[in-house]
């Protein structure tokens, strides 16, 4: 070809085409190295490469990007253009790229029933209508790779001990050692090497289920890389899914996140035997596990005074109690998603837990036997506008009346003897009726209570020989001799 087309083939000039062919032979030019200066970046290079640094430690979401880094530059004075902040930054980066990034890893073995892996990841999605932080619980197999995943409130130890209870009831059985990182609810002082002071509670449910604890290093998470790399597939995977959901409980996101889970080992491949799934190798480990003991009772005490509005006080919301305990000590147990409070006597009574700030919960069951000798405290009584809708129109109508509230506690009293229900049903149909009055709740409760008493057959030795039969005509016989004026003898 020509040299003017393969001066453009190549993008070089025709006399440099021309140089080349008239060489002897064919050698590589060499340029030499231009001398340059430090650039117009130079003095702010150092502060550059800080930058890029410290943002490399950071979360990608959190990275400032190369616009971000020229605007800081030019707020300290840097008076050139972009183009040479781009250029170093893409180069600080392909160096680090290229570095070593540290010491390799050996990889790891684990025979069927041998360990299970635990750790904590947080996660986001919308329950009740509102955007909820949820710690959620990772509890995975390191043999067969099953896995179940657990969503809560917060870390605190009935968290951690619900979370075990759910995930051996859906393996059905229990390894022989559980490995953990060194979380607070489960070690109080990490030592030297493996030395560990492990909390009496959890060491408590680790001889429940008869497994052994092993704690990591620490900052050395590749000894649980399984579980690991579990929070990280199950972030991209189910719970992606699950934050694009709605939910209306936390009891409801569980029960979905539990199938979820199993349906996930059907399809997931295992990485030892690429041939099988995690449930095909799951059905091998399941016979080498330990039996599923009964749910550990995982629960923490704390002691709490009754106040004078019959009001106990926990994580910074009160809860109400019966009247009866009114300045009394009294033991609160804890669980993941209620309250368990015994009096001294050792009456207990279930109060659902809130994970809300600064909230009052009322049950205004807890004041009837206060309001029998306080009945004026029902008009404005905070505990009694939690009262089902019929109970508060009576009270409504009952109270324009004098003596109305006198007449309502009357009312709210037959609650403890014939129960609400009953009781609902009465203030109903006195409501249907117009005449409000406690007699009238109290005769249409006692009516209502007669029609529900079960007849229970008369047992008898007496037998009849002759069933006796229905027969009108006798009566009629009877009615028209009376009217002819004979005497009929009616015995």
């Amino acid at each position: 070809m020509s040299i003017r087309e393969a001066s453009n083939r190549l993008g070089i000039s025709r006399n440099t085409a021309k140089k080349w062919l008239e060489q002897p032979e064919m050698v590589e030019p060499r340029y030499p190295k231009r001398a340059s200066g430090p650039g117009i970046l130079g003095p702010f290079e150092e502060v550059l490469a800080q930058w890029l640094k410290s943002d490399s430690h950071r979360n990608k979401r959190e990275r400032r990007g190369t616009k971000a880094l020229f605007e800081g530059l030019r707020a300290l004075g840097y008076p050139g253009s972009r183009g040479p902040v781009y250029t170093f930054a893409l180069r600080w980066r392909k160096e680090q790229d290229l570095a070593a990034k540290g010491p390799g890893y050996v990889p790891m073995h684990f025979d069927m029933g041998e360990a299970f892996q635990f750790d904590w990841s947080t996660e986001y999605a919308f329950i009740g209508g509102m955007r909820r932080r949820l710690e959620v619980a990772h509890t995975k197999l390191a043999a067969s790779r099953a896995f179940v995943l657990s969503a809560y409130y917060n870390q605190a130890h009935e968290m951690l001990f619900e979370a075990h209870a759910r995930a051996f009831a859906v393996f059905g059985g229990v390894t022989k050692r559980g490995i953990y990182d060194n979380m607070k609810t489960a070690v109080d002082k990490v030592g030297e090497g493996k030395k560990r002071i492990v909390n009496a509670r959890f060491e408590t449910m680790t001889g429940h289920y008869l497994f052994d604890p092993e704690f990591c290093n620490r900052a050395a998470g590749w000894e649980k890389g399984i579980v690991e790399k579990n929070v990280q597939d199950r972030r991209r995977g189910i719970w992606r899914e699950a934050s694009e959901r709605r939910w209306n409980s936390l009891e409801e996101l569980n029960a979905w996140l539990h199938k979820a889970c199993v349906d996930a080992w059907e399809h997931l491949q295992h990485p030892e035997w690429t041939q099988m799934s995690i449930a095909d190798v799951y059905q091998d480990e399941r016979l080498r596990l330990m039996p599923n003991p009964r749910p550990f009772d995982g629960y923490i005490e704390h002691p709490a005074r009754v106040s004078s509005t019959s009001l106990i006080s926990f994580q910074r919301n009160r809860y109400s109690v019966p009247c009866e305990w009114v300045n009394a000590m009294v033991s609160v147990r804890v669980y993941h998603d209620h309250l368990m409070v015994v009096s001294p006597d050792g009456e207990f009574i279930r109060l659902k837990r809130c994970f809300e700030r600064d909230q009052t919960l009322y049950d205004w069951t807890h004041y009837i036997a206060l309001i029998e000798r306080k009945p004026g405290a029902l008009r404005n009584g905070a505990p009694f506008r939690t009262m089902p809708e019929p109970l508060r129109q009576l009270q409504d109508q009952l109270l324009r009346h004098p003596g109305g509230d006198r007449v309502m506690a009357q009312v709210l009293n037959a609650v403890t003897l014939h129960g609400l229900e009953a009781v609902l049903v009465a203030a109903e149909l006195a409501l249907q009726s117009g005449r409000v009055s406690a007699e009238h709740v109290l005769n249409v409760l006692s009516r209502l209570k007669e029609q529900t008493r079960s007849s229970e057959p008369v047992h008898t030795l007496l037998s009849l020989s002759r069933p006796s039969q229905a027969n009108v005509d006798r009566y009629d016989r009877l009615r028209r001799a009376q009217l002819n004026g004979q005497e009929v003898s009616h015995a």
